[in-house]
C-alpha cells in the first residue's frame, strides 16, 4: 500500500479523543497509523483540499470499519466536490453509529449531484427534527439553496425566513445564514432588501466565513484594487492629480488576492477498489451521476 509522507511532530494524539476512542478498535499500531493520517486529513482540508482527499484515502484503506475514518472521508470527498464517494461515505458512517448529524452535508450532497428534489426531501424527514439547533440551520441553509437550483428563488426567500434569522444574536452560523438570505432576496429581484442583508452579514461575520463585505462594497459601487498592482498605483497617483484639478477621485480599497479557482480531476476506478462488500451500502436509485455543479451556494 502506497503511504504518504507524514510530519515527525505529528503523534495521532492530537485528533478529538471520541475519535481515539472510535480507533481503539483497531491494533494499537495501525491505529496510530490511522489517527496521524486522520491528522493530515484535518490540517490540510482547509488549505489543500486535494492533499486532504489523499490521507483519507490511505485512512479508509486500512480501516474501512472504523465510523471516525468513513466521515472523515466522507468530508474530503465532499469539499473536493466527489459528491457521489461523499454520499456514500456519510452513509456508512450514519449506518455504523445512527447519528444524524451528517444529515444536512448528506443532503448537499444530493444537490451537488443535481438532484435538489432529493434534497428537498431529505428536509422534510423525520430525522431533521433530532437535530440540533445548527443542524437545523444548516438543513434550511441546503434547502433554500436547493429550491434555488430549481429556480424558485422567492421559495427560497421563504425557506430561509425563520426566528434564527430574525434574532440579533449571533452564533457561529448567523453570517452564514443572513447571507444566504441576502443572496436569495437578490436572485428574487429584490436588491434593496438585499443590501441590508449583506450589511447585517458583515457585522456578524468576525471569521471571515462569507464575503458579505465584498458583496455590500459591489452594491454601493467601491471599486477593489489589489494593494500590490503597480497599474493600480499609478491610478491612484493619477486620482491624486485629478483631484488636485478639480476633479473627484475614485475611491479605491485594497483587498489581498486569495487563491486561484481549482479544477477537481476524480479518478472513478479508485472508489471501489478499497471497499469491502459489507461497508459500501448499494442502493439502485444512486447510480446515475448527474454533472456536478461549478457554482456552489
Amino acid at each position: 500500500m502506497q503511504r504518504l509522507p507524514i510530519p515527525d511532530d505529528v503523534t495521532g494524539f492530537e485528533i478529538d479523543a471520541d475519535v481515539r476512542q472510535d480507533l481503539k478498535s483497531l491494533p494499537k499500531t495501525l491505529a496510530d497509523d490511522v489517527a496521524r493520517n486522520l491528522v493530515m486529513v484535518a490540517r490540510l482540508l482547509d488549505t489543500e483540499p486535494e492533499e486532504a482527499y489523499k490521507y483519507s484515502r490511505v485512512a479508509l484503506r486500512l480501516a474501512s470499519r472504523v465510523a471516525s475514518v468513513r466521515e472523515a472521508a466522507g468530508f474530503a470527498s465532499y469539499v473536493t466536490q466527489r459528491y457521489s464517494e461523499a454520499l456514500t461515505e456519510f452513509r456508512a458512517a450514519r449506518r455504523m453509529t445512527g447519528r444524524v448529524d451528517l444529515w444536512p452535508v448528506m443532503a448537499d450532497c444530493e444537490r451537488g449531484l443535481g438532484r435538489p428534489e432529493r434534497a428537498l426531501a431529505m428536509a422534510g424527514e423525520p430525522e431533521v427534527k433530532q437535530l440540533d439547533k445548527a443542524g437545523q440551520v444548516e438543513m434550511r441553509l441546503v434547502a433554500a439553496g436547493a429550491r434555488g437550483d430549481m429556480e424558485q428563488f422567492e421559495a427560497a426567500v421563504v425557506t430561509l425566513q425563520s426566528p434564527e434569522l430574525a434574532s440579533s444574536a449571533v452564533h457561529p452560523w448567523t453570517a452564514r445564514l443572513r447571507y444566504a438570505y441576502a443572496e436569495a432576496l437578490i436572485a428574487a429581484g429584490r436588491g434593496d432588501e438585499a443590501r441590508d442583508w449583506f450589511a447585517k452579514a458583515a457585522e456578524a461575520d468576525t471569521d471571515g466565513s462569507t464575503n458579505a463585505s465584498e458583496r455590500l462594497a459591489e452594491i454601493d459601487g467601491i471599486e477593489f484594487v489589489d494593494a500590490l498592482d503597480e497599474d493600480a498605483e499609478d491610478d491612484d497617483v493619477e486620482d491624486v492629480e485629478e483631484a488636485e484639478a478639480g476633479a473627484k477621485p475614485a475611491r479605491h480599497i485594497a483587498k489581498d488576492e486569495i487563491g486561484d479557482d481549482r479544477m477537481i480531476f476524480e479518478d472513478e476506478e479508485d472508489v471501489e477498489e478499497f471497499y469491502d462488500e459489507d461497508d459500501v451500502e448499494i442502493d439502485e436509485d444512486y447510480e446515475d451521476e448527474a454533472p456536478k455543479r461549478t457554482d456552489r451556494d
